[in-house]
């Protein structure tokens, strides 16, 4: 059909583009919501330690030397840190390919890309061994004399927890200030508040630790602060999977350019039957 000065128009194709653009939408949600029920899942297979006996006491050891080298269970401790990080990294890797780009879900996928990446390297940089429950094994700690991966180990972990918390906050955020009805906006803001008192516990029983005090219920801490990012990022698997991927503007956003185009579309054939 010729439109007005010789071109061509192709009915429908409008619409056809809106409706492509969706379904990349949403299957770019669905996809990122299975590596993030992925990562959920395996960042809390240290519970484990409830069924198994490890020898280590949850309430006072770092959850990270379930997986030591020393440790019979730590292969396997290893191998689901390593699943939960590149899950989460490639979650996050394809909602920043969408074309969101307000601070809040930028920053927050930002920050779960750099809590992805750091826990998969945190898995390759193991403890060789047990420190809060093995005198010897601080005491080479303290003298510098255990391999470099401690210390390696000791910067991814810290990455992979500040990675998290900007993506538990920003996101949450986010979700509060776009979304709002979103399984993110109406329950994420619980876990995430839970999330920043647990890391400040285990702040202080870390610091209170390697001042020689006691470790003032580290285990605990930790695992509670563990714990509560598997639930948000649980909560945010629901969230996404109701093509919600940046902060819940990106889904609407291609619905209402959608809408646009068939409106457009069903104008320009009306208008063309009244010239007829």
């Amino acid at each position: 059909m010729d439109g007005p000065g010789g071109e061509t128009t192709r009915p429908g194709g409008s619409g056809e583009a809106g409706t492509g653009t969706r379904a990349r939408s949403r299957t770019r949600s669905r996809a990122v919501a299975v590596l993030l029920l992925l990562g959920a899942v395996a960042y809390t297979a240290w519970v484990l330690e409830v069924l198994i006996a490890t020898g280590l006491d949850p309430v006072r050891t770092y959850v990270s030397e379930l997986a030591a080298v020393d440790q019979p269970l730590g292969g396997i401790f290893r191998a689901t840190d390593l699943v939960a990080g590149a899950a989460v990294f490639l979650a996050a890797g394809a909602a920043l390919t969408g074309r969101e780009r307000r601070p809040w879900p930028v920053a927050g996928w930002a920050g779960l890309l750099l809590f992805g990446a750091a826990t998969a390297a945190d898995s390759r940089l193991p403890l060789s061994c047990a420190p809060t429950v093995d005198p010897e094994c601080a005491a080479r700690e303290t003298a510098g004399l255990v391999p470099a991966t401690h210390t390696a180990h000791a910067i991814s972990s810290s990455l992979a927890m500040t990675g998290a918390l900007i993506g538990v906050v920003a996101l949450t955020v986010a979700a509060r200030r776009y979304g709002r009805g979103t399984p993110l906006a109406r329950f994420g803001p619980a876990p995430a508040a839970a999330e920043l008192a647990a890391t400040a516990w285990t702040l202080v029983a870390v610091a209170a630790f390697e001042a020689g005090r006691g470790t003032w219920l580290l285990g605990a801490g930790q695992r509670a602060q563990v714990l509560l990012v598997a639930l948000w990022l649980a909560v945010l698997c629901a969230h996404v999977a109701r093509g919600d991927v940046l902060g819940g503007t990106e889904a609407r956003g291609e619905a209402t350019r959608g809408e646009a185009a068939h409106g457009n579309e069903a104008r320009g054939n009306e208008a063309r039957g009244k010239d007829v």
